[in-house]
């Protein structure tokens, strides 16, 4: 039996193999400070620089079934969380190399399966000690930023800095305010140019007497600190019609799960001992040091929070933010900006001038805006050949009648500005253009969803459907001028942006003036947003920095230094026979040690990544000194904890935040941490087992027709 084992597992496992080569390039992804990577087309010689684990795997020429497999193990946990593919990448390689090391100790297969899928799960549940609530963690942030010599002086200020756009103070006091109220309109406006050379930045915060406040940091600009509030969790599903083939309910396509719902006291919320309200910290502290990201993220939760001031509750919504990336302009201009920007051709700048200060009305469009385009489930008449579709027979040239007949439509209806979903049909967009009205494509369900609302325009599938009802009002539209008041041409595209007083959308206006920096600014972004999304959704985070993993290793160890016990008659009810129960037994140490070895591998790797180690012996020393000191105290959560407090748990001279006097403390989400892991082990499981079923080798008869196979189950 040994010898048959031998030599099923002598056979070369190429998919393990694959997938330990894919997740080597990926290595200096992991950890708070990544290193980029350039992915060079050989036929072209063009290169792309990537800084994430999905632009690499998206970037590579994947022919391989375990690289597919790998493509959408990554794609799933991107459109899932947004966040954890780092890791997932790393663990899908460290695990293949400990499979590949238990095989070639021979342990058997389904002893790997079991042994892991359990040592996994043991980990899970003991890393829930390390879960921290929401309210303790801002308590704790809030507190060690208002020690004499912490990050108070630059990280505090990182947090509660404003980006938000100067357009924001006037669209904003109009929409909380009643019409016939007095409106206490800020000295700063982004009409006032006097105010404009200034260099200020007008939150939406100032000038009501509430609990914001300004701050002046050294650069004398005006922000304003973020307010705050206590979190209780709530929310609500509701099924509702999302699709018709003649009207498409667009508002039932939001999705809860893209809002987080929090009940919050904000009037009578006192500041903490930093002086810092809400959420400042926690975001500051899921970023990884991303300081940009982080200002207009908190900017956007400032304008949320305020808002939702006055209706009793807070809702965090991921589906009212949207980006706008403008290449050519210095970093330096990233804003938030109220409503949507986007980019439009010279000719649309020129129709966007001529409406400026305008109410507008505003179609919405759920599909393409062409003649060929039909629905999803439109089914052609049965037993009919189609010769021509669309004959033209009174006009000089095929379409023009559709043409003709989309712009008496628009005409008769007095729209002025289109929003379409998918793509636009060029003719008519040059038809619509000089009959001065605006066509803009391919603009999101979220974004038509925000404009259904506040405009009551009903979206409709073809325009044939059109109806006065469908039409909405008061849209307003005029180029996006940057925080310095003055609007921006970027030569083919300009960015306009277009605002409906009420509405909740806010746009993150992204800019740098490096081509290659554009992908990484906004996934950076979207990034710690879907980071803070899910923290509040979950309503705990993890300790950050290496505690939960150094948990999980010292864990691993304990549970692998224990003495054999005999198998029960569960483990050989489980394994179908007495052989095969003993055989997980025998093996448990061996395959708990190579999974022990991985998370070894993983914290030396974060380690040098983050330039807290020189190299990776250094580093894995660090980790057996943490080890035998948990070891050693008795309870090695215990000592987890107080070391992440105290911020000596695998500390070292650098790092994200080592320029501010002491390292911030870090959280990681629990639900996107935990689902990575178990993706990264399904997956090389799935990789073995399906390797397992392929017999190769010059043996391969001999061993099928001998009496072994009966012996044991094939996978």
């Amino acid at each position: 039996l040994p010898m048959a084992f031998r030599d099923l597992n002598a056979r070369r496992h190429i998919g393990l193999q694959q997938l330990s080569s894919l997740a080597f390039t990926g290595r200096t992804l992991l950890g708070p400070m990544k290193s980029c990577k350039f992915i060079v087309d050989e036929s072209t010689n063009q290169s792309t620089l990537i800084y994430s684990a999905v632009r690499l795997i998206e970037s590579l020429d994947l022919t391989c079934a375990a690289g597919q497999l790998l493509n959408e193990t990554i794609q799933a946990q991107n459109k899932e969380f947004k966040t954890g593919m780092s890791t997932l990448l790393f663990l899908v390689g460290a695990w293949s190399n400990a499979v590949l090391e238990c095989l070639q100790q021979n342990v058997p297969i389904s002893a790997i399966v079991s042994v892991m899928s359990e040592g996994l799960n043991s980990c899970c549940e003991r890393i829930q000690c390390l879960q921290i609530s929401l309210h303790d963690a801002n308590k704790e942030l809030c507190s060690s930023s208002a020690r004499p010599n912490a990050f108070k002086s630059k990280a505090c200020q990182i947090a509660c800095d404003s980006l938000l756009n100067p357009q924001i103070s006037l669209c904003f006091q109009k929409d909380i305010f009643a019409p016939e109220e007095a409106i206490p309109i800020n000295s700063c406006s982004h009409q006032e140019d006097d105010c404009n050379s200034n260099g200020c930045l007008v939150s939406p915060l100032t000038g009501f007497g509430s609990i914001a406040s300004l701050v002046k940091p050294a650069g004398g600009k005006s922000t304003a600190v973020i307010s705050g509030s206590g979190i209780i969790a709530s929310s609500s599903n509701k099924p509702k019609l999302t699709h018709s083939r003649y009207f498409s309910t667009l508002q039932g396509s939001r999705s809860s799960s893209q809002q987080s719902n929090f009940q919050g006291y904000l009037s009578g919320q006192s500041a903490g001992p930093c002086g810092c309200y809400g959420l400042g910290h926690l975001a500051m502290a899921l970023s990884r040091g991303n300081q940009t990201s982080v200002k207009l993220l908190q900017s956007i939760v400032a304008y949320q929070q305020e808002r939702a001031e006055y209706r009793g509750s807070f809702q965090f919504n991921v589906t009212g933010i949207v980006t706008c990336c403008l290449l050519g302009l210095p970093e330096s201009y990233s804003c938030v900006s109220p409503g949507f920007v986007t980019l439009v051709s010279p000719e649309q700048a020129t129709v966007t001038k001529y409406f400026e200060d305008k109410p507008l009305r505003i179609l919405l469009v759920d599909g393409d805006l062409t003649e060929q385009y039909r629905h999803l489930g439109f089914n052609r008449p049965c037993n009919v050949r189609t010769i021509l579709e669309h004959p033209s027979l009174w006009e000089g040239r095929a379409g023009d009648l559709w043409l003709s007949s989309t712009l008496d439509i628009l005409i008769s209806f007095e729209v002025n500005l289109v929003l379409v979903k998918g793509n636009v049909c060029e003719n008519l967009m040059e038809r619509c253009i000089a009959n001065r009205i605006l066509v803009i494509g391919s603009v999101t369900r979220d974004v038509l969803c925000a404009f259904g609302e506040v405009t009551s325009a009903q979206p409709v599938t073809y325009l044939t459907q059109l109806n006065a009802s469908c039409v909405g009002n008061g849209a307003q539209v005029e180029l996006w001028k940057a925080c310095d008041g003055r609007a921006m041409d970027l030569g083919e595209l300009i960015p306009v942006r277009i605002e409906v007083r009420g509405i909740p959308l806010l746009t993150a206006v992204l800019t740098t003036a490096v081509a290659s920096k554009m992908q990484l600014i906004e996934d950076q972004f979207w990034t710690l947003v879907y980071r803070l999304h899910h923290a509040l959704n979950d309503k705990k985070v993890f300790l950050g920095g290496g505690a939960v993993e150094l948990l999980c290793l010292s864990h691993i160890q304990m549970l692998a230094e224990q003495p054999l016990q005999p198998a029960n008659k569960n483990a050989v009810k489980e394994f179908h026979g007495p052989w095969l129960a003993a055989s997980a037994t025998e093996y448990k140490s061996v395959v708990l040690q190579a999974l022990a070895s991985s998370w070894k591998q993983y914290l030396s790797v974060v380690m040098c990544n983050s330039a807290k180690a020189a190299s990776e012996l250094e580093a894995c020393a660090s980790v057996d000194h943490h080890l035998k000191k948990a070891a050693d105290s008795g309870s090695p959560s215990a000592y987890i904890l107080g070391e992440f407090r105290t911020g000596d748990l695998l500390r070292g001279g650098s790092g994200p935040f080592a320029d501010h006097g002491e390292d911030l403390r870090v959280y990681d989400n629990v639900t996107a941490k935990t689902e990575a892991w178990r993706r990264a082990l399904d997956l090389v499981l799935l990789v073995l087992q399906t390797d397992a079923e392929i017999i190769t080798g010059p043996k391969r008869n001999q061993l099928l027709n001998s009496q072994v196979p009966s012996e044991f189950m094939f996978l």
